[in-house]
């Protein structure tokens, strides 16, 4: 209702919240607020239910305010190792990237989760990672202040259901 104007821009656009009212130096309000690269797996996520061990496809979207998607990676042992992911089309620049990754689910639980890197070489970090950097003890359910980039992991039950790693 309150939509007015949709412009379409091919590199980093400063809009109201970017602007010098956040922060008076110009370099800062510009690029320290940008979020950084993130990727969520959508397939199988949050209430779902996988019907039972076998071959399933993890899939997701991967996007970052620092340029385009260059790789994702998933992990599907609560991430001790990773796996790259295909990217499904040609990654743009500040644009959602749709990934997938073939799984067979041998019906034990386990966490899934997806990670990315950006044109400009920022991996999207784990929450440990953001704790570190603000300097706290780590906590799984620490409330990354901000705009909050860290990897998002979803639980899968032995019954199937799927639901928040972090709770």
């Amino acid at each position: 209702k309150w939509l007015r104007r949709i412009k379409i821009v091919d590199r980093y656009y400063m809009n109201y919240n970017d602007f010098g009212h956040l922060d008076k130096d110009p370099t800062e309000a510009a690029l320290g607020f940008q979020i950084g690269p993130k990727s969520v797996i959508t397939r199988p996520s949050g209430g779902q239910q996988l019907p039972g061990k076998g071959f399933y496809e993890i899939t997701g979207l991967a996007w970052s305010g620092g340029g385009a998607i260059r790789s994702v990676e998933v992990s599907t042992n609560g991430g001790k190792t990773w796996n790259k992911a295909q990217i499904k089309s040609p990654p743009q620049r500040m644009a959602h990237t749709r990934f997938g990754y073939p799984w067979h689910w041998d019906g034990n639980e386990t966490e899934i989760v997806s990670r990315c890197v950006d044109e400009i070489g920022q991996q999207q970090p784990t929450r440990e990672q953001v704790a570190k950097f603000f300097n706290v003890p780590f906590d799984r359910n620490y409330r990354v202040p901000g705009l909050d980039n860290s990897v998002m992991p979803w639980r899968i039950a032995r019954d199937g259901t799927v639901t928040n790693g972090l709770a």
